[in-house]
């Protein structure tokens, strides 16, 4: 018997895997979302990196995404490594687990209670229920599905030490501290687990009847020492809550009262207990937001107070009799109470996610109740049971054909679920689809228009993105959120006014939001107002003190106000946190250039380089700094590359031609000016180094007077006569051509010039070629 009862659990779980694969096979092909998705894993550096000692550290002390989690973070930390950024094996991972939590579901109701095929029941509702599709169809959600995983070995840790196998044999100590180890990592997973304690106490009720309720002949058991095993579930409980507020707190999410009156609030935890009631039973119109509404009508109040009153009542009126009812309600309840909304956090009036584990109740509610019904028929006495043998006969026979039509009806249940999940799991395709059917399926969902807008900005459909945020705000004009994305695409568009505008607002409703600080910065950055972009970058560093990003914007600022060694700390510091941050290496390289530091300045243009070799502008940067250290053969390499990766840029055809000149190499640094100034014809310094080279060089071959000459007047008319060094330069192609009045009269101008200028040295040269032109010899190169 035992055997077959073994190989029939076995049939099922394979029978409930399968029917979970086939619900959800279809995410597979999903991709990632706009919502949560680029914060949790595709944008997150700490994420992508894989699992590394410093991503532990930071997973177990941050409180990033205004949640605390870290074992969560380590899960897409575990799928990056495996995965990469693909979305399917992500995707993958959430099926896993969710098919895991069906299997652990049935085997530990079915060890609760010995109840097989209604523990199966359960068990398969929660597999291919409609509203569990978000938990597991978003990859962001895996703190659904993971901390329900570790929730139920939980219960199946607790049962092992409740009920032991032997009659009267004492509570198993090692399962009761595994049980506490377990919810330790569940928390750690999702907090939403506080009210864990409740549901052991439930439990306790029924179905281990360790806590009895009194009768007539029965005196109450005394509930204190099960009350006292829990104190140690209920301060990691409590630890966890308080975690949990001040880190949503202080990221905003968390509605101060006078936002949200604890009128509303309660009136919406009402109503909300009422639509997952409905939801439920009849999953249709499921959307990934549904906004909140502050005035629900005072009928609809009063009438869920009623029935959730009502219910309660009548559930405890049967407790004796049905003590299930007591469990499956209270465990419905019970576990919504976190996320009712009491203590508001985000936009969210309910959400389909918050269902993942409070629906086990209903489901264990209705299944057991069912049973019930359908065994219900009259119950014969000694002294009456011959007369209605033959009735009892007649009425097994009904209850058998009783029992298949409910099966049959649990099928038929079961398979519409299938397709409404298959149907639902579709919408989960892409942000665009997930939110055009939220706006479908809800009426004035200004979030859903938000996150459409983000979708569709992702795609690069800005316009279409900037309509639906403008839609957002004219629905709710104190949505922060809606008001930063707002800002932020005209802010791309160059509207910086409007930009400002919309930022500003964002923060009037959310003072701590860090993005609308940083672009707001950047806003005041691009219109020129450092100051004020100053105090945002530094608000934005307090509120994220690990973010690379906004130290770096605020040396950017530092850096343009001449406040080179503060810029150098910034920069510093965006390192420190992210060392492969290409534009802070760039950056710092070009403060330290700017300093003098020239030798420090070079690791930095070089590490940039090995980071993005592809960028020509980089290969400049790391070309200038070993030109002005004399390195002209490097510097002539870096200057090749970014001529190679940008053929028309001007100033690296340019450099690239002192860098070669510097090594003697004057036919290609003649052919390097003259690209320069087929792309640049009015470049001053490229005709003035050019012709020099004509005018000077040692190789006759190479030396053109005429044309040094036409070079170098065009050089001075472009610096109206005043540049002392171009003037030297016209001077010597004055020699070259024989004109050596002409020579003397400009050299000697020069001297004036470079006297006026301070600048002796070429005051000096330019005084001894004004003696060689006198003599009627042309000036060489190395004079």
């Amino acid at each position: 018997m035992k055997i077959t009862r073994t190989y029939s659990s076995v049939a099922i779980c394979l029978g409930l895997a399968l029917v979970t694969f086939l619900c959800y096979w279809p995410m597979t092909r999903n991709g990632f979302v706009s919502v949560d998705d680029p914060q949790y894993i595709t944008q997150n550096p700490r994420v992508t990196a894989g699992l590394t000692w410093p991503g532990l550290v930071w997973a177990l002390g941050a409180g990033y995404a205004s949640n605390w989690h870290p074992l969560t973070w380590l899960s897409h930390m575990l799928d990056c490594d495996l995965y990469g950024l693909h979305p399917a094996g992500h995707h993958l991972t959430n099926l896993l687990l969710h098919t895991a939590n069906t299997l652990v579901l049935f085997l530990l109701l079915r060890g609760l209670t010995g109840a097989f095929w209604r523990s199966a029941l359960v068990a398969a509702f929660f597999a291919c229920h409609p509203l569990h599709v978000e938990s597991v169809a978003w990859a962001s959600e895996r703190k659904d599905v993971l901390s329900a995983f570790f929730f139920l070995l939980t219960l199946w840790a607790y049962r092992g030490y409740a009920a032991p196998r032997a009659q009267d044999a004492p509570p198993r100590v090692s399962l009761y501290l595994l049980s506490l180890l377990v919810y330790a990592m569940g928390l750690m997973s999702k907090p939403m687990l506080v009210t864990t304690p409740f549901v052991l106490l439930l439990l306790d009720y029924w179905p281990l009847e360790r806590l009895q309720l009194p009768t007539p002949r029965r005196r109450p058991a005394n509930a204190l020492p099960l009350l006292l095993e829990k104190i140690p579930f209920f301060v990691l409980a409590l630890a966890a809550s308080i975690v949990t507020y001040l880190v949503q707190r202080s990221a905003g999410a968390v509605s101060a009262s006078q936002d949200l009156h604890l009128i509303s609030r309660l009136a919406n935890a009402l109503v909300s207990y009422l639509r997952y009631l409905e939801k439920t039973f009849w999953p249709a119109n499921l959307a990934q937001i549904y906004p909140y509404e502050h005035h629900w009508p005072a009928v609809l109040v009063i009438g869920a107070a009623l029935f959730l009153g009502v219910a309660s009542g009548a559930v405890c009126w049967y407790a004796r009799r049905r003590p299930y009812l007591v469990t499956g309600w209270f465990w419905f309840l019970g576990m919504l109470v976190p996320v009712i909304g009491i203590v508001q956090v985000g936009p969210q009036a309910m959400a389909d996610r918050y269902m993942y584990l409070p629906s086990i109740g209903l489901f264990l509610f209705l299944a057991w109740l069912w049973r019930d019904l359908v065994d219900r028929r009259p119950l014969a006495t000694p002294s009456v049971a011959p007369a209605v043998s033959a009735f009892n006969t007649n009425q097994k026979s009904k209850f058998k054909i009783r029992n298949s039509l409910m099966a049959s009806v649990a099928l038929v249940l079961l398979a519409a679920c299938l397709v409404c999940t298959r149907k639902q799991v579709g919408y989960w395709q892409d942000g665009e689809r997930l939110f055009r059917h939220a706006l479908a399926v809800t009426a004035n969902n200004y979030v859903a228009y938000d996150c459409l807008g983000s979708a569709l900005n992702a795609k690069g459909r800005a316009d279409e993105a900037l309509d639906c945020f403008i839609k957002s705000v004219r629905l709710q004009p104190y949505y922060a959120e809606g008001n930063y994305n707002l800002g932020t695409v005209l802010l791309s568009k160059g509207d910086l006014t409007g930009a400002t505008n919309h930022f500003a607002a964002a923060l009037a409703s959310c003072p701590n939001f860090a993005p609308a600080h940083m672009n707001l910065g950047s806003a005041y950055l691009r219109l020129g107002l450092l100051e004020d972009a100053d105090r945002q970058f530094s608000q934005t560093i307090a509120l994220l003190p690990d973010d690379p990003g906004p130290r770096y914007d605020l040396g950017t600022v530092l850096s343009q106000q001449g406040r080179w060694a503060e810029a150098e700390a910034q920069f510093s510091a965006a390192l420190r946190l992210n060392p492969d941050y290409v534009e802070a290496q760039r950056d710092l390289g070009v403060v330290l250039a700017t300093r003098g530091r020239l030798e420090q300045a070079a690791p930095h243009f070089e590490r940039a380089v090995r980071l993005r070799p592809n960028d020509p502008d980089l290969r400049f940067n790391l070309g200038l700094c070993l030109l002005d250290q004399n390195q002209p053969v490097e510097a002539g390499a870096q200057f090749s590359e970014a001529v190679r990766l940008k053929p028309d840029d001007t100033k690296s055809h340019y450099r690239l031609a002192i860098a070669v000149a510097r090594q003697h190499r004057s036919k290609e640094a003649i052919a390097q000016y003259r690209e320069a100034l087929r792309l640049t014809p009015q470049f001053p310094e490229a005709l003035n180094e050019l012709a020099w080279i004509l005018a000077s060089d040692p190789d006759p071959d190479l030396r053109s007077g005429e044309e040094a000459v036409r070079l170098a007047e065009q050089a001075c008319q472009l610096t109206a006569n005043q540049q002392p060094a171009i003037l030297a330069t016209l001077a010597a192609a004055y020699a070259q051509s024989g004109r050596f009045s002409e020579a003397v009269a400009t050299a000697q101008k020069a001297r004036e010039l470079a006297q006026a200028a301070g600048l002796p040295e070429l005051a000096a040269k330019a005084e001894a070629t004004a003696k060689l032109y006198q003599s009627g010899r042309p000036l060489r190169e190395g004079f």
